[in-house]
């Protein structure tokens, strides 16, 4: 890796929205007694006033959200992303999803790099479970500075949101100040004409250093961070379909109904080409967070070895 470390996703989230509570003083912030984890104590210290924790009740705290968003005011609410769309998928599909309110749901500890936790907490099917839920934006920063980029652009949106953030430090991808991001639309970090590589959270990193990797060998590979996962940047992945010999999709996630599910459909429809798919296919266990994303095949060298498999039977 030949980025340097940077915050969490998750600290770029919480510094955001203490942030944003400067510029907009109408909204409401909700946790589920994991502030300190969540980083919405950063939020909470500032704004007392306008914080509330309703303790370990996930369900409960998608519910309060949906009442007070239901009578005029955007609520945020946090918590670990499997307790949140795990527990509380039945009170986020009828009190939010169906009325389509502006609950803003932010998934922290996500994926398996949180590492010695252990799978109870590990959520791997969350990304899937809020594009299941019609009407919710759905957004994987890849480092601190798309996070804190991400929860403005978010605020503004009308409706519901998932935002997935995570535990660890994330290597730098943007320069502060200069991040660019625009829901709905990826960001190419990299040109290429051979291959495309496709990935969001902290594999964004894994494919930059795939494609230097690919290059080495003389295979120029064209990388998207594609952060929203609903709505998909329509025009950039039918372009890498036309443009490159195929994609390779990773993602800290379960292959099944992720952002790689997402993109086959797409493409399915617009424009069908070879694809590759880098993620999780079963549950991990408690570990150090880079021996399991070792052993679960989430690394550099598992892209660049997707790719060369998709480039010799293309």
């Amino acid at each position: 890796m030949s980025r340097p470390l940077g915050k969490a996703t998750r600290d770029g989230f919480g510094e955001a929205l203490r942030d944003l509570g400067a510029i907009d003083t109408s909204f409401v912030v909700l946790d589920g007694d994991v502030n300190n984890s969540t980083r919405t104590e950063y939020f909470a210290a500032k704004y007392p006033e306008r914080f509330f924790n309703v303790g370990i009740a996930e369900s409960n705290l998608v519910g309060i959200a949906s009442g007070i968003a239901s009578n005029g005011r955007t609520a945020w609410l946090a918590s670990f992303a499997a307790f949140l769309m795990c527990n509380a998928f039945d009170q986020l599909r009828m009190a939010v999803a169906v009325p389509g309110l502006p609950v803003k749901c932010v998934g922290s500890h996500a994926g398996i790099s949180i590492g010695e936790d252990g799978p109870s907490q590990m959520a791997i099917e969350d990304v899937a479970l809020a594009c299941a839920l019609p009407g919710f934006t759905v957004v994987v920063p890849a480092d601190e500075h798309a996070a804190r980029a991400a929860v403005p652009a978010l605020h503004r949106m009308d409706g519901p949101c998932y935002l997935r953030v995570g535990r660890p430090k994330a290597p730098v991808i943007y320069a502060n100040g200069s991040t660019t991001f625009e829901i709905g639309r990826a960001n190419r970090l990299r040109d290429g004409g051979d291959v495309t590589l496709i990935a969001n959270g902290l594999l964004v990193s894994a494919a930059l250093d795939a494609a230097d990797r690919l290059a080495s060998e003389g295979i120029q590979a064209r990388v998207l961070d594609l952060h929203t996962v609903r709505p998909l940047d329509r025009e950039a992945l039918i372009a890498a379909a036309k443009e490159t010999r195929g994609l390779v999709v990773a993602e800290e996630h379960l292959i099944e109904g992720g952002l790689g599910s997402r993109v086959a459909v797409l493409l399915a429809q617009e424009r069908p080409c070879p694809m590759r798919f880098v993620g999780l296919t079963r549950y991990a266990e408690s570990g150090k967070s880079e021996a399991l994303l070792e052993k679960y095949h989430l690394t550099a060298f598992d892209i660049a070895a997707a790719a060369r498999d998709l480039l010799r039977a293309a």
